[in-house]
């Protein structure tokens, strides 16, 4: 071993070279525990979709400098959950039953592909459903905590395991950077209908997964995504979460 994470073999000249070594993990940094503070302040209703971010303010609820916030706050903006504008600063950006319809549009597009080609290559199955059923687990633990945040981040899993069996790094890329906005928009979901129903239909789903049926898959994912969120009236949740947050 030469350096951390890098050894030499020897070639048949009786040179070396470098090869790659596993690298320890590392801690999450202040900029990482800020992300994940924010999205799950939107997600739990503590910020609402709209409402201004004051680097400042968050620093110090957060107990942490401003560098950290003003890091994570852009990393936010580049991944669509926070928008910048001229003289009105920082904001969580819009929830629109226009734009959930957006995001419902390409999540059926890439979660369908993904399933496809799951079954198709047998990882739907056994030990391939271990994420799944974990995920599934989860969120039933966090629905009896009642936590919107705990169940919100157990979908977003769910979803993101089924991407991933479908073995297509492009598709997972794709919905990866969808996550952040799907996380706090099934924690917005939650003061919509009870978290029962949600862990309910992921149930449903993994189940149909299971059998392998791709039609049965298609329409129970549709359900899952398209039909119940279209039922949910977005812009009434957060207009009431905040008419709740503010009354004196």
């Amino acid at each position: 071993m030469t350096e951390a994470g890098v050894r030499t073999a020897s070639t048949p000249d009786g040179g070396a070279h470098p090869v790659p070594d596993w690298q320890p993990l590392q801690p999450q940094t202040l900029v990482d525990h800020a992300i994940e503070a924010i999205i799950a302040g939107a997600a739990a209703g503590l910020i609402l979709p709209g409402d201004r971010i004051v680097e400042v303010e968050l620093a110090r609820k957060l107990g942490v400098s401003r560098v950290p916030v003003r890091e994570a706050l852009r990393l936010l903006e580049s991944q669509g959950v926070v928008v910048s504008e001229p003289y009105k600063g920082i904001r969580l950006r819009p929830v629109t039953n226009e734009r959930v319809a957006d995001l419902i549009e390409a999540r059926i597009a890439l979660e369908a592909s993904a399933t496809a080609r799951a079954v198709a290559a047998g990882r739907n199955r056994g030990s391939h459903l271990d994420a799944l059923r974990a995920a599934v687990a989860e969120m039933e633990l966090m629905a009896a905590r009642g936590s919107a945040y705990g169940v919100a981040v157990a979908d977003t899993r769910f979803h993101r395991e089924l991407c991933r069996l479908g073995g297509n790094s492009v598709t997972l890329d794709l919905w990866e950077t969808l996550a952040p906005q799907c996380t706090i928009i099934f924690g917005l979901a939650t003061f919509g209908k009870p978290m029962a129903g949600v862990v309910e239909e992921h149930v449903d789903l993994l189940a149909a997964f299971e059998a392998g049926d791709i039609a049965v898959i298609e329409r129970t994912l549709d359900e899952h995504i398209t039909v119940m969120n279209h039922a949910m009236d977005y812009e009434a949740i957060v207009a009431q979460r905040r008419k709740e947050r503010d009354a004196p």
